[in-house]
C-alpha cells in the first residue's frame, strides 16, 4: 500500500462513527440493577414488600438479573467527542431486535450523543427483570467505556419502550437527566407509572426534562401525550414539552422530530422556586388528607374500603406516603398477597 492510500485509510478510519452491530458486549454490574434496587424503584411500596414476603424462609432474591454475557447490544459513538465529553441516549425498543433507527446516525453526530439498546428488550419482555435491567446496565457500561458527560444522560424508546423510558426517568432522576418520548406515554403517578421516594422525586421535580414526540395522525400517542404532559403539572414537574410530526402516524421519530427532542433536552434552566414550593405544598396536603381518610377506616375497622383506599394510595404515590403507609397496612392486616 502507498504513503498517500495508507494515509487516506487512517484519516477515514479516523473520520468515521464507530458503529457496531447487534453484538455488542458488556460486562460491568450496575448497583442500580440489582434486583433489589429494581424492585424499590420501579414497584409501589406495599407491592415491593409483599413480592419479598412471598420468598420463603431463609431464600433471598438474587443479586442480579441478568446474565451480562449472554445479552447483546446496538452501539453508536459519534466520530468526535466534545469537549465536555459525549452526551448518551439510553433506547427501549418495542422490538426484540433493537436496532439504530433510520436517520438518526447524523443528528446524533451533531449532538455528540452515543446511542445504546439492548436486543432481547421488547414489549413481550418482563419490563423489570429485563427491559428496565438491560437499560440501566448499558448506561452504566457506556459511562465507564467513554469520557460521558452526567449532564447529558438521557432515556428514550419508542411506543412501548418510551412508556419503559417514563418509568426510569421518573424512577432514576440521579441517573438520566429527562426522557424523550416518542409515541408512547403514560399519566405519571398513576400505575404503572408510580411515584419514586421523596429524595428522588423532588430530584426529577428540579432538573429533569421530558420531551414528548408523537405523529400528528397517531391520535391515540398524541392524545397519551396530553394526559402525561398534564400529569407532568399536576405533580410539579414543569419540564416538559410535546411536539407533533404533520403527516407521520405511530412511527419512529425521523431526523427532524429527533434534532427537536433533543432541543427540548438541552434547554437549561430550573423551575421558578416560589411556583414549586406552593405546588409541593398542595400535593403534601392532598396526601395528608388521603392519609387521614385511610386511618379513619382503619380504625373504625372498615377493611374493604380500608384495603381499597391503601392500594388505591400505594399505586400511586406510596412512596412519598412511606412509612404511614406501612404502618396503616400492618395495623388493618387487610392488605396480603
Amino acid at each position: 500500500m502507498t504513503g498517500g492510500r495508507f494515509l487516506l485509510l487512517a484519516l477515514l478510519l479516523i473520520a468515521s462513527p464507530a458503529l457496531a452491530g447487534p453484538d455488542e458486549t458488556f460486562g460491568l454490574y450496575s448497583p442500580l440493577a440489582t434486583n433489589d434496587a429494581l424492585v424499590d424503584r420501579l414497584l409501589s411500596p406495599l407491592a415491593a414488600e409483599i413480592g419479598r414476603r412471598d420468598f420463603a424462609s431463609g431464600q433471598t432474591l438474587a443479586e442480579q438479573p441478568l446474565d451480562l454475557s449472554q445479552e447483546r447490544f446496538t452501539l453508536y459513538v459519534p466520530a468526535k467527542r466534545p469537549p465536555q465529553g459525549y452526551g448518551l441516549l439510553v433506547f427501549v425498543s418495542p422490538f426484540d431486535e433493537a436496532r439504530l433507527p433510520p436517520g438518526w446516525a447524523p443528528i446524533l453526530d451533531r449532538y455528540g450523543l452515543i446511542f445504546v439498546a439492548a436486543q432481547n428488550s421488547g414489549n413481550q419482555q418482563s419490563v423489570i427483570g429485563r427491559r428496565a435491567a438491560l437499560a440501566l446496565e448499558a448506561a452504566w457500561n457506556v459511562q465507564r467505556r467513554y469520557a460521558i458527560d452526567p449532564s447529558r444522560i438521557f432515556v428514550s424508546g419508542f411506543s412501548g419502550g418510551s412508556r419503559v423510558a417514563l418509568r426510569l426517568a421518573l424512577a432514576y432522576p440521579d441517573l438520566f437527566r429527562g426522557a424523550f418520548l416518542d409515541a408512547g406515554s403514560d399519566p405519571i403517578a398513576v400505575a404503572p407509572a408510580m411515584l419514586p421516594p421523596r429524595p428522588l422525586f423532588e430530584l426529577f421535580q428540579a432538573r429533569s426534562r421530558i420531551a414528548y414526540v408523537s405523529g400528528m395522525e397517531d391520535l391515540t400517542a398524541v392524545t397519551a401525550d396530553v394526559a402525561s404532559l398534564a400529569s407532568l403539572g399536576r405533580w410539579c414537574m414543569f419540564g416538559g414539552a410535546s411536539r407533533t410530526t404533520p403527516g407521520a402516524g405511530h412511527q419512529v421519530a425521523d431526523a427532524r422530530a429527533l434534532s427537536q427532542a433533543l432541543e427540548l433536552l438541552a434547554r437549561p434552566g430550573a423551575p421558578d422556586a416560589a411556583r414549586l414550593a406552593a405546588c409541593r405544598a398542595r400535593v403534601d396536603r392532598d396526601l395528608q388528607d388521603r392519609l387521614a381518610q385511610a386511618t379513619a377506616l382503619v380504625a373504625a375497622g372498615d377493611r374493604d374500603r380500608a384495603r381499597k383506599a391503601l392500594l388505591e394510595l400505594d399505586g400511586s404515590l406510596g412512596a412519598l406516603a412511606m412509612p404511614e403507609l406501612r404502618d396503616l397496612a400492618d395495623r388493618c392486616a387487610c392488605v396480603a398477597p
